[in-house]
């Protein structure tokens, strides 16, 4: 599995039911992942920032987009990046792998 991270922008309306309601979300947060064959790892707020950020194993992004298609739809979130993460030997691997590939940028 792959390892992503997921920033969202909370909408709000979500932070004012939060003040309503404080709840700890992780569970139910956990439950939709684990639901599309995913794995939530870590899951912070950034209050300050109206972010929360996650670390998800994923089989594909497909599961990932299937999810957070969810929080949008809900209203949850205005917007959501993801970002796939690679591990530092990864991350050496693809160093040598594209210093073995050539490209001649436009009008070189």
């Amino acid at each position: 599995m792959a390892k992503y991270l997921i920033e969202e922008t909370l909408t709000s309306q979500v932070i004012a039911d939060i003040l309503k309601n404080p709840e700890d979300r992780m569970e139910p947060v956990r439950r939709i992942f684990d639901s599309a064959g995913c794995k939530l790892e870590q899951f912070y707020a950034s209050l300050t920032e109206n972010k929360t950020y996650l670390i998800v194993d994923s089989p594909d992004l497909k599961s990932i987009y299937a999810v957070t298609a969810n929080f949008l739809a809900a209203g949850a979130a205005s917007a959501i990046k993801c970002t796939p993460l690679i591990t530092t030997s990864e991350a050496v691997g693809m160093f040598k792998k594209a210093a073995s590939l050539t490209y001649r940028p436009p009008g070189k």
